[in-house]
């Protein structure tokens, strides 16, 4: 029988220090049956969109673990950002996926509710699905007034009460947690920077005002560009295709038109084939016409879930500043890890490596966890320097803001000169395991040994240039000084290393 599956959105107040959202991840993470899916953060909206899905009790215990790490990171009364909020954790929607029902999922809402509740002390209001009150069904209307208003009314309107937990906001704030269907996050951007055109057209296609039924709409100024901000929460009655051109038509009337639009989080495929089809006319559209869906329908094979090399291939060489030679570095090691796993799985198992097994299967485990973590600093490294962006973009006008402005600047630039830093410190664990893979590995595969010493030495390399080149642009560079020390000793360490391998090498494989 297959394990029903759910999917878990959460959304925290924060995006511009991507270290605590990193620690959120890797809470979720920390449960065994659960797979982070997506992580999509907007430095405007200051606001980060995490995906995860698995099974119901892992589904359940990851949103908990995820919500009391915000709690203990995010201080709501220091945050500032675009997007409307009441809470570190904001909203925690859970959606069912494979063989779970819509049941399923407002149970697992109202036990979460409840532990949050009573064991972080944070107040829990119920939506959607999951909402014991109808007027509580629509997420606006629990989320009327923000932060700022709820803390005033929470203690003294018996109407804001929550459903779970104390009357009183914490610094965390409140959490917003129920069951929906599957939603699309989307953004449609304008060809103008009048916010007030933005608004006009959010209030006419969102269906609370009138407009589209299942559109949720907000005018927003995202990046020096007006943003119609929408939740689509049923794409079957209202197609996406449908919404950009009700935009385009709006827009138009006041001498604007679209400029792009993007996702926030995943989308179902299904929902860009409607788009697909509608543009296209293809009225007798049969959707076993795919090739891909008469391909896996056909066969016992499962479509590739894993993001395929070219995808981050033509990001980096894209003509944008991030991805960068950060992400680059953290791929390179990546690649040594999966090497390594790889020769440490073809000497197992094998009699004539017997006295070899006990160790190759330790180092595959450290392969794989080192190159899960790699993986990781590609997307981790590119959203420092988003944040470092972000902070130079920060108001200098009064003395005060100045100073902010500078202290941003350098916590932003130690985080991003932090994150290569531990892909260094990873990349000579890989360099380590190489060298054990070279010495006691299957014969056959020492060139692969090699190739991934090769991989891991270039991504200590590559990475170093970046530690050197933040901790250099540091308005305080003292306090860069320690990276720059472990640094060193990191590639002195690293050329002993190096040294080791290549006798091995040569004495081993004759090369």
């Amino acid at each position: 029988m297959t394990t029903p599956l759910i999917e878990c959105i959460p959304n925290f107040s924060e995006a511009r220090r991507p270290e605590v959202i990193d620690q959120i991840a890797a809470a979720i993470q920390s449960v065994a049956d659960v797979k982070l899916l997506d992580r999509s953060s907007d430095l405007d909206h200051n606001r980060t969109v995490l995906t995860f899905a698995g099974s119901a009790a892992g589904v359940e215990e990851a949103a908990f673990r995820a919500i009391k790490t915000a709690a203990e990171l995010i201080n709501l009364d220091q945050h500032t950002g675009a997007h409307p909020r009441i809470g570190a954790t904001d909203v925690v929607p859970f959606v069912p996926l494979g063989g779970a029902s819509m049941e399923d999922c407002i149970a697992i809402a109202k036990r979460l509710g409840e532990r949050v509740g009573n064991e972080l002390k944070i107040p829990v209001y119920l939506y959607e699905a999951a909402a014991a009150r109808p007027e509580r069904t629509n997420l606006e209307n629990v989320r009327k007034g923000q932060y700022e208003g709820l803390k005033t009314e929470i203690e003294s309107n018996p109407e804001r009460k929550p459903d779970y937990g104390p009357s009183q906001l914490p610094k965390a704030g409140a959490t917003v947690i129920g069951a929906r269907a599957p939603l699309i996050a989307f953004n449609v951007y304008l060809t103008t920077d009048d916010v007030e055109i933005a608004k006009k057209i959010a209030k006419a296609i969102r269906h609370s005002s009138g407009g589209l039924r299942y559109v949720k709409g907000l005018g927003l100024l995202v990046d020096g560009r007006a943003q119609v901000s929408m939740n689509l929460t049923d794409f079957h009655q209202t197609p996406i295709a449908r919404v950009v051109e009700f935009i385009r038509r709006e827009a138009g009337r006041y001498g604007v038109g679209i400029h792009h639009s993007e996702l926030v989080g995943l989308i179902p495929q299904e929902a860009l084939v409607d788009a697909a089809v509608w543009y296209t006319q293809l009225d007798q559209f049969d959707k076993e016409q795919i090739l891909e869906s008469r391909l896996f329908s056909s066969s016992n094979a499962a479509p590739h879930s894993t993001p395929q090399p070219a995808s981050f291939l033509d990001e980096l060489a894209s003509a944008l500043p991030a991805p960068g030679g950060g992400s680059a570095a953290a791929y390179a090691g990546a690649m040594g890890a999966a090497l390594v796993a790889m020769v440490s799985g073809l000497t197992m198992g094998r009699k004539k490596y017997a006295e070899a097994e006990a160790e190759m299967q330790a180092v595959h485990v450290m392969a794989e966890k080192l190159r899960a973590e790699m993986t990781q600093a590609v997307e981790d490294d590119a959203a420092s320097f988003e944040a470092v962006i972000g902070a130079f973009k920060l108001p200098k006008d009064t003395e005060d803001q100045l100073t902010a402005r500078t202290a941003a600047i350098q916590v932003a630039t130690m985080n991003a000169a932090h994150i290569p830093l531990h892909s260094a410190e990873n990349s000579l664990k890989i360099m380590e395991l190489a060298v054990k893979c070279a010495e006691h590995g299957n014969l056959n595969a020492i060139s692969d040994a090699m190739s991934g010493f090769a991989m891991a030495r270039a991504s200590l390399t590559a990475a170093a240039c970046n530690v050197r080149i933040n901790v250099n642009s540091l308005p305080d560079k003292d306090a860069g000084q320690p990276y720059l020390d472990e640094l060193a000793a990191l590639e002195k360490e690293a050329d002993k290393i190096e040294k080791k391998i290549r006798k091995v090498m040569k004495e081993r494989g004759g090369i």
